[in-house]
């Protein structure tokens, strides 16, 4: 019976669940010999699927310009079925928003310089993010977000 209740955290399954490519100057944006301007947006987001099943999807949204002309766009959503059980309900949001994001991460990462190198490009090497303080951030806006109502009523 205490071996039902332990706490086990496993990957079940990992995979791309949606990519995206343009690259809408091309060819002539081919010719530009600048260095594109990087931008990087990043949302990770958990959906319960089954009784100790729950899939994360991290998407990574990657624009490259240069001046006003768009080199590519790349967005990638890479999920992973997690098995989690006997994990305390406030121990289970951090799990879900920092720990899952984490393993995803290396391979949305891969997933987009293989996309960025297939369309012709440099590849793009993403820097490692601190899913930790993205979480705290999200909790901390979600928390002023309940409090501003209650000091407009």
């Amino acid at each position: 019976m205490a071996e039902q209740e332990t706490p086990s955290f496993s990957i079940e399954k990992l995979y791309v669940k949606d990519l995206s490519l343009e690259v809408p100057n091309a060819p002539a944006i081919f010719l530009e010999r600048e260095t594109p301007e990087i931008n990087l947006q990043l949302q990770s987001g958990a959906t319960k699927v089954g009784d100790d099943i729950f899939e994360v999807t991290l998407t990574a949204t990657v624009t490259a310009k240069i001046g006003e002309k768009n080199m590519f766009l790349v967005e990638a959503g890479q999920s992973g079925l997690f098995r989690i059980r006997n994990i305390p309900q406030e121990n289970l949001e951090p799990l879900l928003g920092i720990a899952c994001p984490n393993i995803l991460f290396p391979y949305a990462r891969e997933l987009i310089s293989e996309s960025v190198i297939r369309a012709g490009f440099a590849p793009v090497i993403l820097q490692p993010v601190n899913f930790e303080a993205m979480y705290a951030a999200r909790v901390q806006q979600g928390q002023q977000e309940q409090q501003e109502p209650k000091a407009n009523a």
